[in-house]
Formats: structure tokens, C-alpha cells, sequence
């Protein structure tokens, strides 16, 4: 009896309930439910076209596609703060389930709005597969939304892959 009694706290102490232990040994940190997927698209002029992914673990790849920095893809790493701070920038536009479009003639976009501008589209993967899905065209939307997810991928650790060499718009 001692002997179980024993192995059971043994392994009560390796346990993290379903957590990981935070880098460095600093105790354990929730692991986080998604995968997040970025995607800039082209616009009239030099934005950067690019995808990023970032998993739960901070495992990432950005592939640079246009105007940016780095061309083709690459791999990089976030801290915890890093990915949670990207989802919680993200998380008030989140659809609840299945996907919003903010897009010219769709019904979250409304009225008149400005044209040859970039988009961004965001997929949040769970682990159990399902999928929500969000397409901001940046003529569309509150100012509020499309400033939070244009500035979301400041978050990471991948400013030197995205930006340009030559500054946006030319001439400012």
C-alpha cells in the first residue's frame, strides 16, 4: 500500500493537467485550443503579400510572398505571451462559428468604400478540426476592427520578414 501510495504522488507531481510547462521551467501555462492562420493579399501599389501560421506551441512559418523582406518560407518560434497576444488582438473579430466576409457586396461591408486596398483572411483551426473564418477586405469594417487586424502580426516575432525594403506607400 505504501508503495502505490507512493508512486501515485510520485506521479501527481510530473502531472500538469492537460498543461505544458512554460519554457524555462517556470511552471506550467494553459496550452491554447488553435492554430492561427494570417493572409495578406495584394493591393494597388507595394503591400506585403504573406502568410503566417502559428501553432499553440509557438511553433511558426511565414511564407513571403510579395513585397516583403524574406521571400519563400521560413520557420520562427513565439513565446507564449507572443501567441496569446496575437489570438486576444484577434479574438473580438472571431466568428463564432463558420466565417464572416467584410468584402464589397456582402452585408457586413454596407456602403460606399474605398477601393485597391489590401485584405487580410484569418483562420482559426481547433484542435477537434472545426474552423472559423474571418475575410476583412480593409475598405470594410469598423476603423476599430481593421486597425486591430492589420496591427495583429506585430504580436510575433516576424517584422524583419515582413517589412519591405522600400517604404509604404512610396514617398512618405
Amino acid at each position: 500500500m505504501r508503495t502505490v501510495l507512493g508512486a501515485a504522488l510520485l506521479l501527481a507531481g510530473c502531472a500538469t493537467g492537460g498543461r505544458e510547462l512554460a519554457a524555462g521551467g517556470g511552471g506550467p501555462v494553459a496550452m491554447e485550443a488553435e492554430t492561427i492562420r494570417y493572409e495578406t493579399s495584394a493591393c494597388f501599389g507595394t503591400c506585403p503579400v504573406y502568410v503566417v501560421t502559428v501553432r499553440p506551441d509557438g511553433r511558426g512559418t511565414f511564407e513571403g510572398k510579395r513585397f516583403t523582406a524574406t521571400a519563400g518560407l521560413r520557420e520562427f518560434r513565439a513565446t507564449p505571451a507572443q501567441y496569446r497576444r496575437f489570438k486576444a488582438v484577434l479574438q473580438p473579430y472571431r466568428p463564432r462559428d463558420g466565417e464572416a466576409l467584410y468584402h464589397m457586396g456582402t452585408p457586413l461591408c454596407g456602403g460606399p468604400m474605398v477601393s485597391d486596398l489590401p485584405s487580410a483572411d484569418v483562420t482559426w483551426t481547433e484542435v477537434s478540426g472545426a474552423t472559423q473564418h474571418l475575410s476583412l477586405y480593409y475598405g470594410c469594417g469598423s476603423p476599430a476592427m481593421r486597425d486591430a487586424v492589420r496591427s495583429a502580426p506585430d504580436a510575433l516575432p516576424i517584422a524583419k520578414l515582413v517589412k519591405p525594403d522600400v517604404p509604404f506607400p512610396p514617398g512618405r
